[in-house]
């Protein structure tokens, strides 16, 4: 969600007609403040002069089943379907094939309208965004600029809870911080409807990247209509509406999931697949076992011991792909225990990266020394000191730092670690007490709790040291390092340094890497987190699936798939 290296951005034209972000020089602030008109995206295809591709991409002479049905596992069984108030990949993972945002990306990275059918700017603060003519909801009602009003106050309204409350706020919409901080209402946020199929958004500072922004899923618009004649019941099969490719058929709890396909979905043409199900299976074991009699066409991830093996019998069928994402252990920063910053900068020390991603896990992940992903918005960040210490050194350091917090063989330090439920994180828990413990002498009580019960006591501060994962919501430092800004709804580590937050504030405004450097290595300092690894997707695929493809972002889009005939 890549870009060339440089401070800002600046805008070519492709051959799709269109406007696309890349890196460059000064080129953004000449624009803006010159006031130039930008035309971000025209789309021409109304006028039949211009096809885009969307949905599955058969290739000739490919003979499809005459069942078109998926099985896909998806880990656990998610806490929601609201699209307001869901949070991780559980959720997106079907929130992505359910609803669709105004706009979205291609294979490349390039923003391409979903929808929206077109959009412009004059100087990049206010947006006009043209929904496409005759787009309907899953019930056969139409979707309108309101249902996006509604959505977006609704998001960003904290009488919703949302996990993501902040997050129109963090793309600097008009009043979005006032009315998280319940300073103003959510009526006055900085977006409009102009008519039925006109959309106006207002921001406070241009944002390089508030298009790849709106790409995200939580930024799906939901039906006004539905939602307040049902209230918090409307997820439910009987009166859910959706505006994506599939909708929800049926719902068994910690059985499955069901959507089939939409027929008033504004691509339908180019959909293949007529029902997709979705089992909440938190064992590897078990995702592989059912995956090995049949039963599941893509699994949610592959077990470490079977790896190797799967990789020499049915190579074709094992897929790994890049993803935007930070396995990493999060500290309760409120917490007394942790409030000593020796200890944590102890504890980060003395965890071995290279064994826990090149031995323990293996799968083509790679050891992270900060929370942000190589490469990410094009930009390459300097890495802490340590990283390229030698592991007794990191030790030895180590044990200084805890001994001068006051602990010690007498004293030792104690905590408990929290992973959701599931073979992979139990195993880097157990390798990461056990490290802590050999190096250390800390004593470590690990406990698993499943993914809704992690989630609600991570929000509340009832943990010492939680497992985390973030994957970025779009293709910038500001993905990741925003959500550990003081009273970020995401920020559950609950960190706060205003020298941090003022850098990251500066660095949202000019996309500059210097003042991303400044806030990373204000982070690392203060050591708010254990980054232990940068991800890969790694899934076993059946060979008679076509269409397979997961983005930078780890979403697999069903609509992209399509059974061939074996």
């Amino acid at each position: 969600m890549d870009m060339h290296s440089s401070d800002m951005h600046k805008f070519f034209i492709n051959n799709n007609n269109h406007i696309t972000a890349i890196e460059g020089n000064n080129m953004l602030n000449k624009i803006i403040y010159k006031e130039i008109r930008i035309l971000i995206y025209s789309i021409i295809m109304a006028l039949g002069s211009i096809t885009l591709s969307y949905g599955a991409v058969i290739p000739q002479d490919t003979q499809l089943a005459e069942k078109q049905e998926i099985v896909r596992n998806n880990g656990s069984e998610p806490a929601s379907l609201d699209v307001d108030k869901v949070e991780g990949n559980i959720a997106l993972n079907i929130i992505n094939d359910f609803f669709d945002t105004l706009v979205g990306t291609d294979k490349q990275g390039n923003i391409i309208p979903k929808l929206a059918a077109s959009w412009e700017t004059k100087d990049n603060k206010t947006w006009i965004f043209h929904l496409r003519k005759g787009i309907k909801w899953s019930d056969g009602t139409p979707i309108t600029a309101n249902d996006v009003v509604f959505s977006w106050r609704r998001l960003t309204d904290p009488k919703t809870l949302s996990p993501y409350g902040s997050y129109f706020a963090d793309a600097s919409v008009v009043n979005g911080r006032e009315i998280m901080a319940g300073k103003k209402k959510p009526e006055e946020l900085g977006v409009k409807a102009l008519d039925n199929s006109t959309l106006e958004v207002t921001l406070e500072k241009p944002v390089g990247y508030f298009l790849q922004m709106l790409a995200f899923n939580i930024a799906s618009p939901i039906s006004e209509k539905v939602v307040k004649k049902y209230g918090d019941k409307w997820t439910q099969p009987e009166f859910f509406v959706s505006s994506g490719a599939f909708k929800l058929a049926e719902w068994k709890v910690n059985e499955k999931i069901v959507g089939v396909r939409n027929p008033y979905y504004w691509d339908d043409k180019n959909t293949v697949i007529n029902k997709v199900t979705y089992l909440p299976l938190s064992s590897d074991v078990s995702d592989l076992n059912r995956y090995l009699a049949g039963e599941i066409d893509i699994t949610f991830t592959i077990p470490l011991e079977s790896f190797a093996s799967l990789k020499q019998k049915v190579n074709s069928q094992v897929h790994i792909s890049p993803i935007l994402s930070t396995y990493y252990y999060a500290f309760n920063n409120k917490k007394p225990l942790f409030s000593d910053v020796r200890v944590r900068q102890a504890l980060n020390l003395t965890l071995d990266r290279n064994i826990i991603a090149n031995k323990v896990v293996a799968q083509g992940q790679i050891p992270a020394y900060t929370v942000l992903p190589p490469g990410i918005g094009g930009f390459k960040f300097k890495q802490p000191d340590y990283a390229s210490w030698t592991q007794s050194q990191r030790n030895e350091k180590a044990r200084q730092l805890l001994s001068e917090a006051g602990f010690n063989k007498e004293h030792p330090l104690s905590f408990s670690l929290v992973y959701n439920s599931s073979d992979l994180h139990k195993k880097i828990a157990i390798a990461a007490t056990s490290m802590w413990k050999k190096n250390l002498g800390v004593i470590v009580n690990i406990q698993s709790e499943e993914w809704k019960v992690m989630l609600d006591n991570e929000h509340q501060g009832k943990f010492d040291v939680i497992r985390a994962g973030w994957i970025g919501d779009y293709n910038n430092p500001m993905s990741f390092l925003n959500i550990f800004t003081t009273n970020q709804t995401n920020n559950t580590s609950f960190y706060s340094n205003k020298g941090f937050d003022n850098l990251i504030r500066k660095a949202g405004e000019t996309n500059n890497k210097e003042d991303f450097q400044q806030a990373l290595n204000i982070m690392e300092k203060d050591t708010p987190i254990v980054p232990v690894y940068y991800y890969v997707t790694a899934v076993l695929v059946k060979p008679y699936i076509g269409g397979y493809y997961a983005d930078l972002i780890g979403r697999i889009s069903t609509k992209d798939l399509y059974v061939i005939k074996h």
